[in-house]
């Protein structure tokens, strides 16, 4: 039978080969496949052909530049005849092969495969859909067969990674070691340290752009590593808030081995990732870049509540650190709206609609309070340790023995209670279900009871997610007054605390609710949490009985006062001078606070809008005036 070509059309030749199809032998090379190609088209006659080939390319991917052109030209009406030396030469994928036939036929165009012995111009080929499959069966089998070997090879401890992380490169008498690359270690160092400090990603960012510094992508390159070795990179500096995130979250940097935070899936070549519980971590296998102890300081910043600025740019370095001790959430930073410009924490829960039912109280204390409190906590801890360092140790270790194992038995025993009633309810669910089955109780009874018990058992499950959670964590937690000795004496004095310290020996602070809501001057529990010794505080000396009777005796009058002056209070709310007196304060505050902000806009009435253009984050039409 001739071949319909045209004056215009010509023969496609095809030929392609895959890493995988490179162990077949050399029957399957790149040339061998044009020589037969040619020899086959130049025996019948068929002198006009056009080599499309790809080379090192899979047959499951349909996206191969050879392949692409071709198909342009079938398209175009340009090609008459397409001439492969198998079916899998054209594809590994038996639905895409099977549209691809579809399509040949539709344009007339003729597919012949030579070893298939397969020629579209002489009919249907009935096995030729079952070669098809089996050519994707081989495919598939091959890509288990890799698979396994890169399993085989990180579960066993190697590096499964192609390129090492930023701030390690292979060891040259050892590729399967990674060594310390100093200069790009040195920037990680520069970013853990930041992130304690109080700088935001966005800022260390803008930092390493203003410092030049290359970006992680144009080091690798420049070190013939990475993924990106034939990128032209028009800003070699210019950092991103993500990378620096992506950086913190390396636990490569502690010297560990992290396999299989990505995976592939078969005809799927982009990389998606997996949840850290199925990574595999192999721990101590190369020099570390961060400590252990910069690391958890860093995660414990990370995770806490985002540290947004007050009404002058600035962010309050207790943002994260002040705990609600009714709720557990982080509390939020506020200014008072009198143009003192005094930061207060408040209870992010208490103040959501309707206030006060997620939280009851605001739990409202000033800044300056905490961070006063801080210090003098530290100085007394200073001076005790400096008359009896053993003392202080041994109460360490005994705190560390009783209060941990306390906390974690309480939560063993919830964890038991709640256990208990997800198998109860299993139960009922199975009963209920029975009843329903034969009668003895209403779809529609069945249907709510079943959503009520389902929804019970759902939650009580998510708690035993993080009742587990908390669990582990707890037994992790182990008090070490060495470790904690070993920071303070960094300092000489604690005159001044600086975000670093505050990150490095702070872990968090627990405000409760005033003894007196409302009263500027009464009492306030805070418990000062630092790390590695937790809520320590100094012995005191116990006080006298008549000394004690004295401080109770004041108490009693200064509350007495207090109490004489509310009642005043509240029935001077009740008269229309007081009325009078709120709108005449409203107005001279409001003038006076606009008096301050056209004098100095810099410190007095910044809007997020600002802060944000100045930052170069997106801006926003919210402002941020007045408190």
């Amino acid at each position: 039978m001739k071949n319909n070509v045209s004056e215009n059309q010509i023969v496609a030749l095809y030929e392609r080969l895959s890493h995988d199809d490179e162990l077949q032998g050399e029957s399957y090379s790149i040339q061998n496949q044009k020589l037969l190609l040619e020899s086959y088209a130049t025996e019948r006659g068929w002198f006009k052909f056009q080599h499309f080939f790809d080379d090192g390319i899979s047959g499951t991917r349909f996206d191969r530049p050879g392949f692409l052109e071709m198909m342009n030209g079938v398209k175009d009406g340009l090609i008459s005849t397409v001439i492969v030396k198998d079916m899998s030469r054209l594809g590994r994928d038996y639905l895409m092969v099977g549209q691809l036939q579809e399509m040949f036929r539709q344009k007339k165009v003729r597919l012949i495969a030579i070893n298939d012995n397969h020629d579209s111009f002489k009919g249907d080929d009935e096995l030729l859909p079952f070669k098809n499959i089996m050519n994707e069966w081989y495919a598939r089998d091959t890509s288990k067969k890799i698979r396994s070997t890169f399993q085989a090879k990180g579960k066993a401890g190697r590096h499964v990674a192609s390129s090492p992380v930023y701030g390690y490169i292979k060891n040259p008498d050892n590729k399967e070691q990674w060594i310390i690359d100093p200069e790009a270690a040195e920037v990680v160092r520069y970013i853990y340290r930041r992130t304690v400090e109080g700088a935001g990603p966005y800022h260390i960012a803008r930092e390493l752009e203003e410092m030049k510094v290359e970006m992680p992508a144009v080091h690798l390159q420049k070190l013939g590593l990475g993924l990106h070795q034939k990128v032209h990179f028009e800003e070699p500096y210019k950092w991103w808030g993500s990378t620096i995130i992506h950086l913190l979250d390396k636990y490569e940097y502690l010297g560990h081995t992290v396999n299989f935070k990505t995976q592939k899936h078969f005809k799927d070549k982009k990389s998606h990732y997996v949840e850290p519980s199925n990574w595999v971590i192999f721990e101590n296998t190369q020099e570390p870049i961060i400590d252990q102890a910069t690391w958890d300081i860093v995660h414990r910043i990370r995770g806490n509540a985002k540290r947004y600025p007050n009404g002058r740019g600035k962010v309050n370095p207790l943002t994260g650190i002040v705990i609600c001790a009714d709720c557990g959430r982080p509390m939020h930073c506020h200014r008072t709206s009198n143009g003192k410009r005094i930061d207060n924490y408040v209870c992010a829960n208490y103040t959501k609609h309707p206030v006060g039912t997620t939280c009851p109280t605001g739990h409202r204390v000033r800044a300056e309070n905490i961070m006063e409190l801080i210090r003098q906590t530290l100085c007394e801890i200073r001076a005790y340790v400096e008359i009896d360092e053993e003392s202080f140790l041994q109460e360490i270790e005994q705190s560390s023995k009783n209060g941990q194992q306390e906390e974690i038995d309480a939560l063993k025993r919830k964890k038991e209670l709640s256990e208990s009633r997800v198998t109860e309810l299993e139960g009922i669910l199975c009963r209920i279900y029975e009843d329903n089955l034969v009668g003895k109780l209403p779809n529609n009874r069945y249907e709510i009871l079943s959503r009520q018990y389902e929804s019970e058992q759902s939650t009580l499950k998510e708690e035993l997610t993080v009742i587990n959670e908390s669990i582990q964590k707890k037994q992790a937690i182990v008090k070490d007054g060495k470790k904690f000795l070993e920071l303070i004496r960094k300092y000489d004095n604690f005159d001044e605390i600086t975000p670093y310290m505050l990150n490095v020996l702070v872990e968090k602070v627990v405000v409760y609710e005033r003894d007196r809501k409302g009263s500027v001057d009464t009492t306030q529990r805070i418990d000062i949490h630092f790390n590695f010794i937790g809520d320590y505080k100094v012995p005191q000396e116990p006080l006298s009985p008549e000394e004690q009777a004295k401080i109770d005796e004041e108490r009693a009058k200064r509350e007495a006062h207090k109490d004489r002056c509310h009642r005043h209070y509240e029935r001077y709310k009740k008269t229309k001078e007081y009325d009078n007196y709120q709108k005449s304060y409203e107005g001279k505050r409001r003038a006076r606070m606009a008096k301050l902000k056209a004098e100095n806009p810099n410190v007095y009435g910044i809007s997020i809008a600002q802060y944000r253009e100045k930052v170069g984050e997106p801006k926003t039409a919210e402002v941020v005036g007045l408190v």
